[in-house]
């Protein structure tokens, strides 16, 4: 379950990429395709292939969206270094022109991970990467959760700030803040159910990941495995997603 090699990066992904493995299988019986036949997916604003490489390696085809060269060249390395570079394509553009790089209705799943942060306008957002589904497609969407950066610069002392994010209509804490806006889950949900789709389910991402001293983690025999249980039992209980670093919402046309 835990990546020997990236351990840390493991836990931050562990939750959404569970949830994303069983919707993608799901889609692939869900569109009554021959067994092995790939799934097209989309991931606007992919970057360097996080997710988009260990997608590939199940089989499927991945477009990569994103408007950094140097991050589609650090994508391009990736995907040679997987073995998947037949299955990875990236593409220059962002989420505001994205139907123009990508045919509208042509993807069966489309992942929108840490974008509507930084866009202008997180309906558009929303709305465009809806656009690219087929029909029966499933939106995979994550982005950063208000409660939890209050809660972290809270607990980091600095309680001045954790109360101008509870008050700032972005969430943001201050002026040095790096992050543009952050989501409530109801926010989430409601942009995705305004853009037409029917929401499955609703995750909270790091939980408790940023919190814990990572000394502890790192040196504690069995640590880390407990943590990741722990992040995936509490991501389905709606009672933490207020406290959740990042929001995981998982949606389909219906």
């Amino acid at each position: 379950m835990v990546d020997p090699i990236r351990p840390r990066a493991s836990l931050r992904t562990a939750v959404v990429w569970e949830v994303l493995r069983e919707a993608l299988e799901r889609q692939a019986k869900a569109g009554g395709r021959d067994a092995g036949e790939p799934l097209d997916v989309l991931d606007t604003g992919g970057g360097t292939g996080n997710f988009a490489v260990p997608v590939a390696r199940l089989g499927h085809r991945v477009t990569v969206v994103d408007p950094s060269p140097d991050a589609l060249f650090a994508l391009e390395r990736r995907a040679a270094e997987a073995g998947v570079t037949d299955r990875v394509r990236g593409v220059q553009g962002d989420t505001h022109g994205l139907l123009d790089v990508v045919e509208p209705g042509s993807q069966d799943v489309v992942l929108c991970h840490g974008v509507l942060e930084y866009v202008d306008d997180p309906a558009e957002g929303v709305g465009n990467a809806v656009g690219a589904l087929r029909p029966a497609g499933t939106l995979s969407l994550l982005a950063a959760g208000r409660g939890g950066a209050v809660l972290a610069r809270a607990i980091a002392g600095h309680f001045a700030e954790a109360q101008h994010a509870i008050g700032d209509p972005d969430g943001r804490w201050g002026a040095g803040d790096s992050l543009p806006r952050r989501f409530t889950a109801e926010q989430l949900t409601r942009l995705v159910s305004d853009a037409g789709l029917r929401v499955g389910a609703v995750h909270g991402v790091r939980v408790f990941a940023d919190l814990v001293p990572g000394v502890l983690v790192d040196t504690e025999p069995g640590a880390l495995e407990a943590l990741l249980k722990l992040e995936l039992a509490a991501a389905e209980q709606p009672a933490f997603h207020s406290i959740a670093t990042q929001l995981h919402v998982l949606a389909d046309r219906g």
